[in-house]
């Protein structure tokens, strides 16, 4: 049995940094990072190479494992911001968290990523014209790295860790028991290691887990939200005056008829919409490119409506699963549908998408998503397409495109302390799999703060 100081489960945003930072500090520590994905190499989507059209439910699948995790094939967007993608500033400081997302930005452009544009909210004529509308722009700096280059900085780091990080890939965690000393942690490969200290970095993907290994050791939860919305696609001209200016424009509106906040979430401009797998669930998101030659002609982004739920209920994330499989059930994967065919109350079908002018950039079935979301949230999504037309006209354009479901899951929040250790000594949980954060800024500075207190440890 082999014997480590730290194991960090997960190689997503936070295992990356913690990992990087741990590397760069002087240290003691011996190190080993577990993921149940492969190495960049093998991260290959059976659609995005040809091999198929539509999602075969790889397992893992390798948009949302691997190293890098579910950012590492995202579209690179680094918000630095506290005012969304999470609560990192509540355990460490708002001060101490924007320094610690700022330092994450500097890694990024130090490994390659100082070609892409820095973006800002801050000054943008944007923030009065969605307030004349009755909508709010949330402030943030941003930084799109796009998919392409954001793999080369992965690499980079990958490079700059490997010789001083032990990997192991495929490798699932399937067992954690607790030790006189630390840790013994057993994987599905029949292996066994311990150590003193150990890190739960797992990612939404990993919610589930997390979750029962803090069952196990009776770590509290505090119940979480989950968000259930639509991708939006269009031609890219609509919201070119926005992209332009800011990006990445988060943009929250309260809607009239049930008071609710609806939400627009990682914007594509010129991108593609992506199928992804999250725990054998098909549902979708989107990505978009540095390389000019690889962009597109439309813009995507999603539309999300926070469902939180009071006694007796409590897993959220069970109940958006519940629509992405019905989803799933009635379109073998992911449903599209155009806009005018839903405010019709009428599905859409192969023969009205062929006279459709927004070409879609997903291989998706043609249907009807009022059988799939809820009235409740599909009229709030509604309500807010209208609304965005009047900063964006061309919004609620009848060939505007709706893929569904798009669910962000977010665990169960795990009770930690400052320094983000649960009331198991030497047991830590990070990255958006704890519940703390929801961004890849905030999962990466958070990696960074515990490997800070490690190295001191390790000194």
């Amino acid at each position: 049995m082999e014997k480590y100081d730290i194991i960090i489960v997960g190689s997503g945003a936070s295992g990356v940094f913690m990992s990087y930072e741990l590397t760069k500090i002087p240290n003691k520590a011996k190190v080993l990072m577990i993921d149940k994905g492969g190495d960049l190499t093998a991260r290959t989507c059976p659609i995005k190479s040809g091999k198929v059209q539509n999602c075969i439910r790889c397992s893992p699948c390798h948009i949302m494992n691997g190293y890098g995790g579910a950012g590492g094939l995202s579209d690179g967007k680094y918000n630095i911001t506290n005012q969304f993608g999470g609560e990192l500033h509540t355990y460490v400081g708002a001060e101490t968290a924007l320094e610690l997302m700022e330092y994450v930005d500097q890694v990024l452009c130090t490994m390659g990523g100082e070609a892409a544009k820095l973006y800002s909210t801050k000054n943008s004529s944007l923030k009065t014209l969605a307030l004349r509308n009755n909508m709010h722009l949330l402030d943030a700096k941003v930084r799109h790295l796009g998919t392409d280059r954001n793999v080369k900085i992965l690499e980079k780091i990958y490079e700059y860790t490997k010789d001083r990080i032990d990997i192991e890939f495929n490798a699932l965690v399937i067992d954690v028991d607790k030790t006189e000393e630390g840790f013994r942690i057993i994987t599905n490969k029949q292996k066994e290691y311990e150590c003193t200290d150990l890190i739960l970095a797992t990612g939404r993907s990993g919610s589930k887990w997390i979750s029962s290994i803090c069952d196990k050791f009776g770590i509290a939860l505090k119940k979480n939200r989950v968000d259930i919305g639509v991708r939006i696609e269009m031609p890219g001209e609509i919201f070119k005056h926005i992209t332009d200016d800011v990006y990445e424009s988060k943009i929250v509106y309260k809607t009239d008829k049930y008071n609710d906040m609806v939400r627009t979430f990682c914007m594509n401009p010129y991108g593609e919409v992506v199928a992804e797998n999250t725990n054998g669930i098909v549902t979708v998101n989107g990505h978009s490119y540095a390389d000019p030659s690889l962009r597109t002609e439309n813009t995507n982004f999603a539309l999300l409506v926070s469902n939180k739920f009071t006694e007796p209920f409590k897993d959220s994330n069970e109940y958006g699963e519940s629509i992405a499989r019905l989803s799933n059930m009635l379109g073998g994967g992911v449903l599209l549908q155009r806009f005018g065919d839903l405010v019709k109350g009428r599905r859409s079908s192969v023969r009205r998408m062929e006279k459709c002018f927004t070409r879609p950039t997903l291989n998706a079935t043609p249907g009807d998503l009022s059988l799939v979301i809820p009235k409740r949230q599909l009229d709030n999504i509604i309500e807010m397409i209208y609304a965005l037309d009047k900063i964006a006209p061309g919004t609620a354009n009848e060939d505007t495109l709706l893929y569904g479901v798009e669910v962000k899951f977010y665990n169960s929040k795990v009770c930690v302390d400052k320094n983000l250790e649960t009331a198991v000594k030497g047991l830590y949980a990070l990255g958006d799999g704890s519940g703390v954060t929801h961004s890849l800024s905030q999962a990466s500075a958070s990696g960074v703060w515990a490997a800070r207190a490690m190295a001191e440890k390790y000194k």
